[in-house]
Parts: C-alpha cells; sequence; structure tokens
C-alpha cells in the first residue's frame, strides 16, 4: 500500500502509461469491440473508471483547499477499516468473481469515441495531480471519505487512493483480455 502521496500519484501516472501503451494504438473499431453484449469493450472500462474516478477530485480539492469537514457519520462509522479492506481486496486483480456495477458508475460513452484513452490519460493526470496538491501533512489514515457509490460505506483516504489503485488495475487487466478474446478486429485466427 502506498505510504506517501508522491508514491499514490506516481503509481496513477504508471497506470496512465500502461493503459496510452496498451490501448494507445487500438482502432476505434477495436476500443468499441465487445466480447458479448452484457461484456464491456476496452473503451468502456477506460470509461468506467473514469465515471468513478471523478467522485474523488471534489474531496480532493477540499483537502487540498482546507475547506473538507468530515460529517459526523465519517467522524463515527465503526466499519470504516473494514470497508477499506474489504473493497481492496475485492477489487484487486488478483480476484477473479465478477462484481456488480453500480448504475450509476456504468460507462458513458458512445461507440465512437476514438479519444476515450487521450481523455483516461488526461483523467489520470488530473488525479495525480489533485493528489500531489493535498498539504504534506494530510493525514492518509484519519481522513475519511464516504464511498462515491454508496455514502453509507466510509473508508480512510489511503484506502480510497488504494481502492482506485487496484480498481484502475482491474479494469486495465480487464480490457486487456478483451484483447485475447477470438474475434477480436484485427487478431490472427488461433
Amino acid at each position: 500500500m502506498p505510504r506517501t502521496i508522491n508514491g499514490i500519484a506516481t503509481r496513477l501516472e504508471a497506470i496512465a502509461r500502461e493503459v496510452q501503451d496498451a490501448f494507445g494504438s487500438l482502432s476505434v473499431e477495436q476500443l468499441h469491440w465487445k466480447p458479448a453484449p452484457d461484456r464491456w469493450s476496452v473503451a468502456e472500462c477506460l470509461d468506467h473508471l473514469m465515471v468513478t474516478n471523478r467522485a474523488y477530485l471534489r474531496p480532493l480539492r477540499a483537502l487540498s483547499d482546507g475547506s473538507y469537514r468530515h460529517t459526523l457519520w465519517q467522524r463515527l462509522s465503526p466499519m470504516s477499516g473494514f470497508w477499506g479492506r474489504f473493497l481492496i481486496k475485492s477489487l484487486d486483480p488478483a480476484n477473479t468473481r465478477k462484481t456488480k456495477t453500480p448504475r450509476k458508475a456504468q460507462p458513458t460513452l458512445s461507440g465512437d469515441d476514438a479519444e476515450v484513452v487521450n481523455r483516461f490519460v488526461a483523467h489520470q493526470g488530473e488525479l495525480a495531480s489533485s493528489i500531489r496538491r493535498l498539504p504534506p501533512n494530510t493525514d492518509l489514515d484519519g481522513v475519511v471519505l464516504p464511498s462515491p457509490l454508496l455514502s453509507f460505506i466510509t473508508y480512510s483516504l489511503r484506502d480510497a487512493l488504494e481502492v482506485v489503485i487496484v480498481h484502475e488495475k482491474r479494469h486495465v487487466q480487464q480490457a486487456r483480455r478483451v484483447m485475447e478474446v477470438p474475434g477480436f478486429p484485427g487478431s490472427r485466427p488461433g
């Protein structure tokens, strides 16, 4: 788990480079190809991450400018440590169990978006910059945030940022698997 603000931002930038290297040269057809109607394309995996991660930008800005205030529930929730550990473990790419994505975290892009990789890389830069702007004395374990999807779930800032990282790695891995499915445009028959 990351121990420093800079370490967390550096990990996010590494994921951005990985995404650029893995998917940056794909055609629009390849980005939006789906292995099955109920499975996501490469583009949908990336869009889902941006949709989910945008919710962290507001509290990060508030922490940076000193206006962040814990709610009563965030201060008193006895389950913050549990939820952080649970989400990190369940979203870890090594955990192959499928999870249901809440409606508000579903991908929202159109089927002809050619810029999704560039937007993801830019989004990662914004997220990493927001993290780097945190005051150096930010207590990563003492600041408690609500989940962007279910506000009754709370976890430490450190756990929230680790959730972002493992969640991204999980879906980047999922997007890589899309490219390995027989029938992926431009792939060679096996």
